[in-house]
């Protein structure tokens, strides 16, 4: 038996659907004698440290949980699950206790690389614990933080990674344990992982181990832009600068194109070797996202079989439904997020709360991305950028054109906003968001390679990740994309969709070229 502690923040899904894949039985937390009276315990932390801590004291679940840890019970923390161990946060600006059942401190990254610490990264094993047995050397684990631990002992440590430099990525002191990564979002070497500590007694390590680990991997993600057909079913589709339809009939419309079922596409991303699945609900500005239950099946479905990162996008803002009740975006997000989501993209309705801040020069404090980064923390934000290029006029140039800017847009590319994609991209981390997806209309569908100075524009402006998208016609555009612009990440749809680039080639294109990938 398996004791969740979930305290209501975050994707705890996958973590429940991980276990109950190996064979494990799962009992929630819904008091504190549920601690006290627990066999194994796997806390999930997720979000925002501040936020996690001062749900843990409300629930009146301190106590119980440094009573559980001093019995040397085995426990699991997950990432926050993790940092809520030590004496406190650089994160929590409120200086709350924390557990504070080993010494240290959680501090923010101070690098110049990109800020979260998103992808997927190897790790230095420094004990030889039974929780590793069965993990390749090359294995990858999913890691997305801001913040990472500063242990006072180091003997507590049992892996470290290195981003720019080294720093405990797994703690082990007798049967308590810890990850900064993800295990649920790691592929077979988190289901490893997870099934060790499940089935094994105790975690007594043995001694010193040096298996080197290895640079951060360049992040391939499978995008699925879903909708309904023209008959109300729901449809994977793709189009070219945003056209999901088919050539024009006789009836002067062409039918909705269908690439396949969403459930179905995104299992088989995975088993190819997806780094992460992105769904983009593509009308959902049009209808109220919680009435929209379809797609909150399928994130539940895939969330049962797939164990990598999933993000949904599409819808998330601020509503009010037909009978007057008033939904928040965070509320929306929420709903996502416990089916399965681990990151929201947010696309219109950031450009109108960019442009609010960059018109005004203040934060409100209400918006949908200062709300859910400050709830889920800034990794849980993705902000979705639609720009085409607006050529300006000179003499000179060919045609009278010779210089052009990027323009963002709104409702899928429909409509133009006066505010171009680096602003956007600088104002939406300045409020809080933590990566940007980073589109081009003027390449969607063309496969004539990635817009290779919009994103190097972007991705020099600001110092989360970003995720060029848009454009991708064969492997060795992802190679060119990576070395040219020093994107996190690359994504694409259609060519995966019809089997064009396998996901596999795409990786060992880019293994050839000694950019650094997780093995499919």
């Amino acid at each position: 038996m398996i004791t969740l502690l979930d305290y209501g923040a975050g994707n705890v899904r996958s973590v429940r659907n991980a276990v109950e894949k190996l064979g494990g039985t799962l009992n929630t937390v819904t008091s504190p004698e549920d601690i006290l009276s627990a066999e194994k315990i796997i806390f999930p932390g997720v979000g925002n440290y501040e936020n996690m801590i001062q749900v843990l004291n409300r629930k009146g679940y301190m106590d119980p949980l440094r009573q559980y840890l001093a019995s040397n019970r085995p426990f699991f923390g997950i990432c926050l699950g993790m940092q809520a161990l030590f004496q406190g946060s650089e994160e929590d600006q409120s200086n709350n206790e924390s557990i504070g059942f080993f010494e240290g401190r959680v501090e923010r990254f101070k690098t110049r690389l990109s800020v979260p610490h998103m992808g997927w990264n190897g790790i230095h094993l420094k004990q030889d614990s039974p929780l590793m047995a069965g993990i390749k050397e090359d294995a990858r684990f999913y890691f997305v933080h801001s913040f990472h631990l500063i242990p006072h002992d180091p003997a507590v440590v049992l892996t470290t990674t290195t981003y720019d430099y080294a720093f405990a990525s797994a703690i082990q002191q007798g049967n308590i344990i810890g990850t900064q990564f993800h295990p649920e979002k790691s592929g077979r070497h988190g289901m490893q992982l997870l099934e060790n500590f499940i089935r094994l007694s105790e975690f007594t390590p043995r001694g010193r181990v040096d298996i080197p680990g290895k640079a951060l991997a360049k992040r391939i993600i499978a995008c699925l832009d879903v909708r309904s057909n023209d008959r109300g079913d729901l449809v994977v589709t793709k189009g070219d600068q945003y056209d999901v339809r088919e050539k024009a009939g006789t009836n002067g419309k062409g039918s909705v194109r269908n690439l396949g079922k969403p459930v179905d596409l995104a299992r088989r991303y995975y088993e190819e070797g997806a780094d992460e699945i992105t769904f983009l609900n593509i009308t959902g500005f049009r209808d109220f996202p919680l009435a929209d239950l379809p797609m909150i099946k399928v994130l539940e479905e895939t969330s049962q079989n797939v164990f990598v990162p999933l993000t949904i996008g599409g819808g998330i803002k601020d509503y009010t439904d037909s009978h007057g009740r008033h939904y928040t975006a965070l509320e929306v997000a929420d709903r996502y997020f416990r089916s399965g989501a681990d990151k929201i993209s947010i696309g219109s309705d950031a450009v109108h709360i960019a442009k609010a801040f960059v018109d005004t020069g203040r934060k409100t404090g209400k918006s949908a991305i200062e709300e859910i980064s400050r709830v889920y923390g800034a990794q849980a934000v993705v902000i979705s950028i639609d720009p085409r290029r607006v050529w300006v006029a000179s003499p000179d140039g060919p045609n009278g054109e010779a210089f052009c800017w990027y323009q963002c847009t709104v409702q899928g590319g429909r409509t133009a906003v006066d505010l171009d994609a680096v602003t956007l991209a600088r104002a939406c981390e300045a409020l809080g968001a933590g990566e940007i997806l980073l589109n081009c209309i003027d390449r969607d569908g063309t496969g004539a390679g990635f817009d290779l100075e919009l994103i190097q524009a972007v991705k020099q402006a600001v110092t989360i990740p970003v995720i060029a998208s848009s454009g991708a016609g064969c492997a060795a555009h992802f190679s060119e994309v990576f070395t040219e612009t020093g994107a996190d990440a690359a994504l694409a749809a259609g060519i995966f969709h019809r089997k064009e680039v396998p996901i596999a080639d795409v990786k060992v294109h880019l293994a050839e070229h000694r950019i650094p990938v997780r093995p499919s």
